[in-house]
């Protein structure tokens, strides 16, 4: 449950977030999982991977996939209204997709979108205290229109390597990172600043070791705010 009105001096600087809908079953993905290492890497930036199950009739099953991550990829798709689904694929604040494995393709993204999304968007911090998660959202510039947005938790394993044994990747080993393991709905923010606080033993699972909070205008809008917790 979020709390208005107690975070505001404690939210960290707003930050850029990348999400790379990836498959061990695509030939074209293992340089867009090496790639999202530097951007994962920087302080400014909060990089997920969200495997995706489309590709696993090819021959090898991507062991960590996820259908919700092909959903919030097509809904992202729908919301553009461009149709664009592909691996590998990143999506930037929620706004501009870019191909995955292009660095100039990304950053061209980063900045497109600085224009839309700088004058809403928000600090947020999270952090580890006592068995809890502990997140501050910042109130927003505009309150009056700020509109409502979800408060994501993406609970997230930071390096993943996977043997790969069949399908077009067949024999190779690909190291995964900021790979997310569940993606879940903890408050909903309207604005005004906020504080939540979650008890590990509720959310915390054997193959996470951090986690990131998005916040994001409906289910593929704008995000306006996000933290990473690289650490229990």
């Amino acid at each position: 449950m979020a709390n208005a009105g107690k975070a505001s001096s404690k939210a960290g600087a707003p930050v850029t977030v990348i999400e790379l809908f990836t498959s061990q079953g695509c030939s074209s993905c293992p340089t867009a999982d090496a790639l999202l290492e530097s951007y994962a890497n920087r302080p400014d930036i909060v990089a997920l991977t969200l495997p995706v199950d489309y590709w696993d009739y090819l021959g090898w099953k991507d062991t960590l996939a996820s259908p919700k991550f092909s959903a919030r990829q097509r809904a992202y798709a729908k919301t553009r209204g461009d149709g664009r689904v592909y691996t590998p694929q990143v999506i930037v604040n929620g706004l501009k997709h870019a191909v995955g494995s292009s660095a100039a393709d990304i950053d061209q993204a980063i900045a497109a979108t600085k224009p839309t999304i700088e004058p809403t968007r928000i600090g947020v911090a999270v952090k580890s205290v006592n068995d809890h998660v502990v997140i501050h959202v910042d109130a927003a510039p505009d309150a009056a229109k700020a509109g409502e947005a979800t408060i994501w938790l993406a609970l997230i394993s930071r390096r993943v390597e996977v043997k790969i044994k069949r399908g077009e990747n067949h024999g190779r080993s690909v190291v995964y990172h900021n790979v997310v393991r569940e993606w879940m709905p903890v408050g909903m923010w309207n604005g005004a600043a906020a504080t939540i606080k979650l008890a590990h033993h509720a959310i915390k699972q054997s193959d996470a070791d951090g986690c990131a909070i998005i916040v994001q205008h409906g289910d593929a809008g704008p995000i306006v705010g996000a933290a990473m917790l690289q650490q229990w």
